[in-house]
Formats: structure tokens, C-alpha cells, sequence
């Protein structure tokens, strides 16, 4: 059956591609004379660094893949699924496997493989052209324009001391009364007796020089520096109009024109003057104004046409967005509307617990929230962790909670009792016992059918987790392990899906464990970024000198839940703010149950990101550092707070939430679905300063769950704790992390953005294995424990934790040996000698 599908799936596609288009398509799987790759490799290579060249050969590769036609088939009857499951295949495999394929299957996948790369190298070039401004242009333009204040400031501060002085003598000449006058030539003649004329004219000249005249003066100087910088884009922005097809919401129509006359500027030759730009003024504003109209390198009458640039702003807003992007396109076209979203949105509703009407919803929140303020008042009087000073509040810091008897007597037998044994090992005895090698099918959709297939597996995992590469894992000797079979199983079978699957497994395995039951059900769940310095050239890194120094690097923003089990993750370039990805990991777990509440730590906070996780369901509990100077918000005005009245001033616009009401529930369902990514509506709702009407609404309504979070905070120590015990375990998942990928000193060198994604999806997943060994040994000797009488309670299992690591050899020694299963566990460590 599902041979005749797939034949099904090929022949449809290959009918649909038409025999022109079919011929093309083969011949990119030929070797032109001149180069060593074929046509269909170096088209589907992305770029790993940013500069005006490789933009300018980034477009056109835009240009070329969209000119094969593809795009243009129409692939309605197949799954989206399926289509992306052909371009994966095509993605990874050679030419010449492509080449021996059937007609209709080879038509079919580079069909497929040519529709992802129109997209995927649209994403390339504006990924390329986000970097470049943004590291290549903005930041040198603003260190030098910093260099450039720091070597001003000498002259600026004499010419300040000479103007000081003169203002000082002024300011203490006599004043005018009725019986004697102060003439002007007998104040200039104290001022010159202190500061000669010429030498205060030259202050003036100087000061007036360097402090800009208008209001927007902070970017003046590093504006100036960018203007002479203009050239790194001047060759290819028009090329960047014709290749990619921009389009523009309302707010962005005046930047798309201007953009498009700036590119007719940059090409043309001939001098330009005010009315030539005189439609687009209203864009050139603050210190861009003396840049453009009064730039001394330009001659008088004309302008500078090198300063107008506002495309990269209005592209991060969205505003402005590309046709055919995934990364880069308009999240409003992604939400759900029309038919699509009257279907599914009872469902939804119904899942979320909210109506159509917001009135009964909102009086419920109103009424939480005053509940929430009087329980809050009524118990300050026990409340000794809350003191008042100064008007102030501030919370006394939790201390280490008390612990059972016996429970340092119980880690240290526990301790002793795992059992030893080297990393490859362990992972053998988890695919043998869980059957996790199953969940790894091939790319083209077929089962793995070779033999030791689970050592293969088990070899790759280790390099990758490990960081350590092939070479020392290969041996030629063993079949399972030579490099031709491990490089076959890494490009057929290791990748983002395979990995979710198998970490599902594990998720669900884990949690019908007893002992797991006592560390919680999994519907709590933290989130928080593990950073990777990437010394190699990669788009999808940013620069941060305080986790990466004076290089690049990534963050693994991964989720955990209570149960200690790593349920999803995704790589975000650089250190960009977590809070920009959180709901998007949330939204894309591997598996288990659905959190109920997120914790994070406080970097993580804002009021339009508090308001789309409580719209989705979530409640969102970070950790606050520093109560002093928080906000809590209030729906009854006449109410009167006491000590917290001075933090309860503001008050939560209800009537903004009702008049957005509708949007809101439409961008809930869309998220809910997976239709929209958060990181673009989040981009879209409020940036640059700015939030639109409906940031507004998701604010206000962020500021409720916001307000209700700080009073259970403020209230419940329980709560309190409950926060730092996930974030610290969090913190000790991330130093195991660090233990299994000691290789390359923790570096990790993938030039793309996807090599990054499965290298570091391979070592959450072998933090899972650990997790989900470590759990089994210890609810096994637990249960042992407790028949030879040692009195183990629920309450000093629910302290105990499976991030162990000691008993685990991850250096020097790759034996993939198996134990036998059907015996079952391992002999527990004895402390006279090493077992297993």
C-alpha cells in the first residue's frame, strides 16, 4: 500500500511537472565542465557569511531558482508534508543517487526540492542582508561613530570650559536698577578680562560643530559614519527590487516607494536635488535631515542620495515582507481568516476556555485579580519574607528548604548503587529497551532495514552529542561503524523529525516510571538558552562579548518540563532576546503533556508576550530578580490597596482589550495551530518603540496574568519555590549538556543553520537517554531500598534527581557493547568493584 501511494505521489507530480520543466530539472544533476559539483548542489548551498558580493550572488540565486518555473506548477492534491518530505530527500542526497532514481520519483523529488530552494534562498538573501546591515553597517557605523565622539570630546570639553567661564562671569554682573544702569560694553569688558572675545568665538564655533542641532541627536554621529558606508549596498539594491518580489502593509507603503526611488538613484550617475526626494520627507527626519540636504561632502543645492535607507527596519516590523519567504513574509497572511478560521474556531475556543464575547471572560479575570489583592493584603501581616522600606517593597530571598531525615544518607547510597559504565553502553541498553531505533526512519519515508542499524545510531549520537566527529567513533573493522555506513545513516536518518519521535518515546516512557511521579505530572515547564560559541562562518549566529567574546555564536533555547525531560527546543542566531521564541518552542514540544504553567527567568518578561501566553492558555511565571520597581496593574479604580497602592496606580484599559477582542482570538487560534510563528508577531505588535492597537490590547491584557503572577509571588512561598526549583533544574540540565559536549572545547563548528539544529537536537536527545536511564536505575534501587528497610518516603523520592553524571564515562573510551535486556537491569554498583 504504500508502495502504490508513493507511485501515486510520484506519478501526479511528474504529470503536473510537464516535460520541458522535467528536462530542465534533470540537467541540474550534471557536472558542468568548469566545476567539481553539480548545478542543484551549488544551488541548494546556503551561504555562511555576509558581504555586498555574496548578497549580490545570493539574488542571483534567487533569480536562477526561481526562473527553472517550479513555483509555478500547481501541487494542490499533494500534502504539504509530503512535498516537504521529497525536498528533504532531494536536499541531502548526491546527484548520482539522484540520478539513478525512477523517472517519475526523480521528476517528482527535484520538483519538490526546487519549489523549498525558491523559498529557502529568499530567506538566504535576506538573511544575508540582515546581517550585513546589521553587523557589517549599523554596529562598525556606530563604533565609529562612538570613536569618532570619544575623539571629540577633548575640544568639546576646553571649548565648555571657555563657554562656562564667560556664562559664569555674566551671571555674576551686577543687575540693572533705577539708579545705575549696566551697559553691554562694560559686561563684554569683564568677560574678555577673564576669556578673550577671539578665543570665546572659537568655543562657540567649536561647540556648535559638534552637538547637533536637532532633536534626535543620539544617532547623529554613527549615522554620519553609516552614510559613508552607503556603498556596501549601493550595488545591489536594485538588483535586491527585481529579484524579490516586496510587498507592504499601510504603514510600510511610503518605505517600499522611497526604497525603490533610492534604487533608481543608486544606479543613475546624475546629481540629485531636494525635489527630486520631495514625496518621501516625511521619511527623513531627526539627524538624517543635515545628512541628506546639508551634507558638506555634497555640493551645495544638492543632496546626498547615499543617506536614504529605511528598508531593514520596516522589514524586521514587517511591515515591508517578501513574497515567497517563510522567515521573512507577513505574519498577517498567516493567520487564520475566512472559512479557515470559522471552522476551526469553536474548536479552539472550546480548548482555550474562552467566547466570542469578552465580557464574561474579562469580569472573571477583573474579579481573580481583586481576590488576588486581598488575599494578598490580608496576609501581610503573616507575611514575614515582606518587608515596606521607604514605601517600598522588597522580598526577603528564599533559603534552602528543610529536608527530611535521612535524606543525605539516601543520596549517598543512591550515589553508590548506580551502576558504572561508558556513555555508548548506556545508549545501546536504551534503544534496546525502549525500542528508540524505530522511530529512525529513512528520509525517503522507507523503515532502516541494515543490520546493526542501532550501533550506527548509537555511534552517530555520541559524535554529535559529544562534539567530537567521526574519527574517533569509525572503525573500518566493524561493519556497523565503518564511515560510509555512519555518513549513510547521518544523511538518511538522523534529522529534526526523527529526533522529536524518538524524544516523544522517551517522554512517555519516562513518565510510567514511579519514582518520576513524585518529581511532578509535566504540566510544569521552564524555559532557558544554553550558549554555543561558533567560531566558524555561519549567518545564524550574532555576536555577544559576554558569552562569546570577541567571536559568534548560538543559543539553544531548549524547554523542560518537571519530570526533568528536555520536551523541545529550537537555535535562536546570537543571544536575540528568549522571550522573542519561548511560545514558538512551546508551541512545537517533542512530546508529553501540555504545560500549564511556563517559568523562566526575568529577561524573559514582557507585557505583550505575558498577554499571548495567557491567551493561549499558559500561565507565565518568571522568576522576578527585584520587586522594588515593578508595576502591578488594577481594573477597579476606587479600589484602595494600602501599602501596595503606590505600585498599583496604573490601571488595565479594558475597553482596548474589547475593541481588539476578535483579533486577539483569531492570533490565539493561529498560534494555536501553528499557522504563524510568535517570533513574527511579536517583531510585528512592537517594535522600534512602537505597538500597534492590537500590541496594546495583548498588553493590557498581559498586564492581568502579570499582576495575578507578582501577588501569588508576593504571597505564596510555595509558588516562589516552585519557580527556582525548575530553573535550577533547568541549570543542571545545562551542566550535564556541557559534560557530554566537552569535544572542541565546547565549540561547536556547523557552517548551517540546519547542521546546528540537528547537532544540538542529537544532544538533547542524549540528555533524554541519560535522564531516562538515570530514572530507571534509580526507581529500580529505590524500590530495592525500601525491601531491605531503608524508610525511602514519596516526599525524599520528590527531592531526588535524575542529573547524575559521575557514574557515566563520557571521555576516551567508544565500545559499543550491549547488555542483555532479557536479564534485566544491570547489578547495581557494590562499591568493591566495577559492574557492567
Amino acid at each position: 500500500m504504500r508502495r502504490a501511494e508513493h507511485a501515486r505521489l510520484y506519478r501526479t507530480l511528474a504529470e503536473r511537472a510537464g516535460p520541458e520543466l522535467r528536462a530542465r530539472l534533470t540537467e541540474l544533476l550534471r557536472v558542468p565542465a568548469e566545476r567539481r559539483v553539480s548545478e542543484l548542489e551549488r544551488l541548494r548551498t546556503a551561504p555562511t557569511r555576509a558581504s555586498g558580493r555574496v548578497m549580490v550572488a545570493e539574488l542571483r540565486r534567487v533569480a536562477e531558482v526561481g526562473g527553472l518555473g517550479a513555483g509555478a506548477v500547481r501541487v494542490e492534491p499533494v500534502p504539504v508534508v509530503k512535498l516537504s518530505a521529497l525536498a528533504r530527500y532531494g536536499l541531502v542526497s548526491k546527484a548520482p543517487t539522484l540520478r539513478d532514481l525512477e523517472g517519475d520519483r526523480q521528476a517528482a523529488t527535484l520538483l519538490a526540492t526546487v519549489r523549498h530552494l525558491e523559498t529557502s534562498s529568499v530567506d538566504d538573501a535576506l538573511d544575508v542582508l540582515d546581517l550585513l546591515i546589521t553587523s557589517n553597517l549599523l554596529a562598525r557605523a556606530e563604533r565609529a561613530g562612538k570613536a569618532e565622539q570619544l575623539r571629540t570630546f577633548p575640544k568639546l570639553r576646553k571649548a565648555a570650559r571657555t563657554m562656562a567661564s564667560a556664562v559664569e562671569v555674566l551671571m555674576s554682573a551686577p543687575e540693572a536698577t533705577e539708579d545705575r544702569l549696566v551697559s553691554l560694553v562694560e559686561v563684554w569688558k569683564a568677560i574678555e578680562e577673564v576669556v578673550p572675545r577671539e578665543k570665546l568665538a572659537s568655543a562657540v564655533e567649536t561647540i556648535a560643530a559638534f552637538v547637533p542641532t536637532t532633536d534626535d541627536d543620539a544617532a547623529a554621529q554613527w549615522r554620519a559614519e553609516l552614510v559613508k558606508r552607503y556603498r556596501t549596498v549601493q550595488g545591489f539594491i536594485e538588483l535586491l527590487l527585481e529579484v524579490i518580489r516586496f510587498r507592504a502593509v499601510e504603514a510600510g507603503t511610503a518605505v517600499l516607494a522611497m526604497v525603490r526611488t533610492a534604487a533608481a538613484m543608486a544606479k543613475s550617475r546624475r546629481r540629485y536635488t531636494p525635489g527630486d526626494i520631495a514625496a518621501h520627507e516625511e521619511l527623513i527626519t531627526g539627524s538624517w535631515r543635515p545628512l541628506i540636504y546639508r551634507n558638506p561632502d555634497v555640493p551645495e543645492g544638492q543632496i546626498d542620495k547615499a543617506a536614504v535607507m529605511h528598508l531593514h527596519h520596516a522589514l524586521r516590523r514587517r511591515d515591508v515582507f517578501a513574497e515567497g519567504s517563510e522567515r521573512w513574509s507577513d505574519p498577517r497572511a498567516r493567520l487564520l481568516d475566512g472559512p479557515a478560521w470559522q471552522q476551526a474556531r469553536p474548536r479552539i475556543l472550546t480548548s482555550l476556555e474562552l467566547e466570542v464575547e469578552p465580557a464574561g471572560h474579562l469580569a472573571e479575570l477583573a474579579g481573580a485579580l481583586e481576590g488576588a489583592y486581598t488575599r494578598v493584603l490580608d496576609g501581610l501581616g503573616a507575611n514575614t519574607a515582606v518587608q515596606f522600606v521607604g514605601g517600598r517593597l522588597q522580598l526577603e530571598k528564599l533559603g534552602a528548604a528543610e529536608e527530611p531525615p535521612l535524606m543525605k544518607e539516601l543520596r549517598a547510597l543512591l550515589d553508590d548503587m548506580l551502576p558504572r559504565l561508558d556513555f555508548p553502553e548506556l545508549l545501546l541498553e536504551v534503544f534496546d529497551r525502549t525500542g528508540l531505533p524505530a522511530d529512525f526512519t529513512h528520509i525517503s519515508g522507507a523503515d532502516p532495514s541494515m543490520e546493526d542499524f542501532g550501533v550506527s545510531l548509537a555511534a552517530l549520537i555520541v559524535a554529535e552529542a559529544c562534539n567530537v566527529g567521526l574519527v574517533p567513533i569509525e572503525k573500518p573493522n566493524v561493519p556497523a561503524l565503518t564511515r560510509a555506513r555512519l555518513l549513510q545513516v547521518d544523511q538518511g536518518y538522523l534529522r529534526d523529525e526523527t529526533i522529536a519521535a524518538a524524544n516523544a518515546r522517551l517522554i512517555a516512557a519516562q513518565a510510567e516510571l514511579d519514582i518520576v511521579r513524585c518529581w511532578g505530572g509535566g504540566h510544569i515547564a521552564s524555559a532557558d538558552g544554553l550558549r554555543f560559541v561558533v567560531p566558524v562562518q555561519n549567518l545564524h549566529t550574532g555576536h555577544n562579548p559576554i558569552y562569546f567574546g570577541r567571536q559568534r555564536g548560538a543559543t539553544w533555547l531548549n524547554v523542560v518540563n518537571d519530570q526533568v525531560m528536555g520536551i523541545g527546543g529550537l537555535v535562536v542566531p546570537g543571544t536575540l532576546r528568549d522571550s522573542l521564541f519561548i511560545l514558538d518552542a512551546i508551541h512545537n514540544l517533542d512530546g508529553g503533556p501540555k504545560p500549564e504553567t511556563v517559568v523562566t527567568d526575568t529577561a524573559s518578561y514582557s507585557d505583550i508576550v505575558s498577554g499571548l501566553f495567557s491567551i493561549c492558555g499558559y500561565q507565565f511565571s518568571p522568576r522576578i530578580a527585584d520587586l522594588a520597581d515593578t508595576r502591578l496593574w488594577r481594573t477597579n479604580t476606587r479600589a484602595v490597596y494600602g501599602p501596595l497602592e503606590h505600585m498599583s496606580r496604573h490601571t488595565v484599559r479594558l475597553d482596548k482589550i474589547r475593541a481588539h477582542w476578535g483579533d486577539m482570538l483569531r492570533v490565539a487560534g493561529s498560534l494555536t495551530m501553528g499557522t504563524v510563528r510568535a517570533y513574527d508577531l511579536i517583531r510585528m505588535l512592537s517594535a522600534d518603540g512602537r505597538t500597534t492597537g492590537l500590541g496594546e490590547a495583548f498588553a493590557h491584557y498581559g498586564r492581568i496574568s502579570k499582576t495575578l503572577h507578582l501577588l501569588q509571588f508576593i504571597a505564596d512561598e510555595g509558588y516562589r519555590r516552585m519557580i527556582g526549583t525548575q530553573l535550577n533544574v533547568q541549570e543542571a540540565r545545562h551542566r550535564l549538556a556541557r559534560k557530554i559536549a566537552f569535544g572542541n572545547r565546547g565549540q561547536l563548528r556547523q557552517r548551517y543553520r540546519e547542521g546546528l539544529e540537528d547537532q544540538l537536537g542529537s544532544l538533547g536527545l542524549a540528555l533524554n537517554v541519560v535522564i531516562w536511564w538515570n530514572s530507571l536505575y534509580l526507581d529500580a534501587a529505590v524500590k530495592q531500598l525500601r525491601e531491605q528497610g531503608f524508610p525511602v518516603t514519596d516526599e525524599m523520592c520528590a527531592r531526588l534527581s535524575p542529573i547524575q553524571y559521575d557514574h557515566i564515562n563520557f571521555l576516551g573510551r567508544y565500545a559499543f557493547s550491549r547488555a542483555d535486556v532479557a536479564e534485566g537491569l544491570r547489578p547495581f554498583h557494590d562499591g568493591t568493584h566495577e559492574s557492567g
